[in-house]
């Protein structure tokens, strides 16, 4: 799960990572009050949704008067800001953050997430604040500096000090960024994210080292252990799609291709996805229905791949190994006739109970194209789109 920047800094200052002075507003009346409340004389305007980029896409501007922020706050709610994130649609902004101006002297950039190749935390630190981390550790990967956290004892003191020699301090903003790295790590494990990034973490010209900007991401799994997270939750920012599948507990991602997939399992699911590129499709999404899906989740699931229009072909590859086949297979044929499939589907049921699969199918009255192997099944729908 994902948050607003607002959000996630109004979590770091609960574990003392600093930040610049903020607060958010729906209105243009509500960003002059902050700003008012703030004083100050510059101050910063900057929209608020879930993607990166803003600045780039017209998203963070500088104001100079309390009539600026007015202006700004005017001109940027409501507009459809587009950045490499968005994709060509865009996000519609209806919030915004007003923060005191900042005298910058340097941009860096600290990370902290799970390194799945050593199944360990690893806190990130770079002089190349401001930039994309995936551009820096592409074109530059020496610049990355990477300290990784034995879980039983914790990120120390001196991985932090490490970090932040690397990173060029010195003096007064070494210790503020040790005390930085190490408040932002437990901000990570505490609230537990899959992802807290500040890009740019920024040195000021008095060495204050501050989160000019910041990401958190959950792990969806553990919020149930921090309803007021959840409680952060922003639908109109999540795909509408990816909103209903959640209500049924499926585990869906939209793609950009036309063949749509059911699976259970991620696992299968993935090598689903790369088998129809194989074979010359393009996956439309990724549907994990889970290794014990019922007939309703199955359901469930067609009706979400079915209201993508861009989806042309579905094919279902299910295992049955905790699930039925003969199960999945009524879940397919009952939520074919309710939602009255125009698009061919390929069928491809292994494991437990699969002959009598088969025959649910065989007997329907509904044409679904059945395969037997995984290649197959991955030929079919290719075919059937080109057809």
């Amino acid at each position: 799960m994902k948050v607003h920047e607002y959000q996630a800094k109004e979590i770091l200052k609960k574990f003392d990572v600093a930040v610049p002075k903020g607060g958010v507003a729906f209105t243009p009346d509500e960003a002059v009050e902050v700003a008012s409340k703030m004083g100050g004389q510059v101050w910063v305007v900057k929209a608020q949704i879930h993607a990166g980029g803003r600045g780039k896409g017209g998203g963070v501007k500088v104001a100079r008067s309390l009539d600026d922020v007015r202006t700004l706050a005017s001109q940027m709610l409501g507009m459809r800001l587009v950045t490499h994130q968005t994709g060509p649609d865009g996000r519609t902004v209806k919030r915004l953050l007003i923060e005191q101006g900042i005298s910058i002297a340097q941009e860096l950039y600290v990370g902290v997430t799970l390194d799945r190749a050593t199944s360990r935390n690893v806190v990130m630190a770079s002089t190349e604040g401001g930039v994309e981390i995936e551009k820096v550790a592409a074109e530059s990967p020496e610049k990355i500096l990477k300290e990784f956290v034995d879980r039983a004892i914790g990120f120390q003191s001196y991985q932090a000090r490490t970090l932040a020699f690397g990173m060029g301090l010195k003096g007064d903003a070494f210790k503020n960024g040790v005390r930085f790295l190490q408040a932002l790590y437990r901000a990570y494990e505490m609230m537990d994210c899959s992802l807290a990034e500040i890009n740019p973490l920024v040195l000021t010209t008095t060495g204050e080292v501050l989160a000019l900007d910041a990401k958190m991401n959950f792990d969806d799994n553990a919020l149930f252990r921090h309803p007021d997270v959840l409680g952060l939750r922003d639908l109109d920012e999540e795909d509408p799609l990816e909103v209903e599948a959640s209500k049924s507990s499926l585990n869906y991602i939209k793609l950009d291709g036309d063949v749509g997939c059911m699976v259970n399992g991620a696992g299968l699911a993935m090598a689903t996805m790369d088998i129809i590129k194989l074979a010359g499709g393009q996956p439309a999404n990724f549907l994990d229905v889970g290794g014990g899906a019922s007939a309703e989740t199955v359901a469930a699931g067609f009706k979400i791949i079915l209201a993508d229009p861009n989806v042309r072909a579905v094919l279902v590859n299910i295992f049955g190994g905790i699930v039925r086949c003969d199960r999945v297979a009524m879940g397919v044929v009952d939520a074919a006739k309710i939602v009255q499939v125009k698009v061919p589907i390929v069928v491809r049921l292994a494991g437990t109970n699969a002959d009598l699969a088969a025959d649910i199918l065989k007997n329907s009255g509904l044409n679904f194209l059945v395969a037997e192997s995984f290649k197959e099944a991955a030929e079919k729908v290719t075919q059937a789109i080109r057809n």
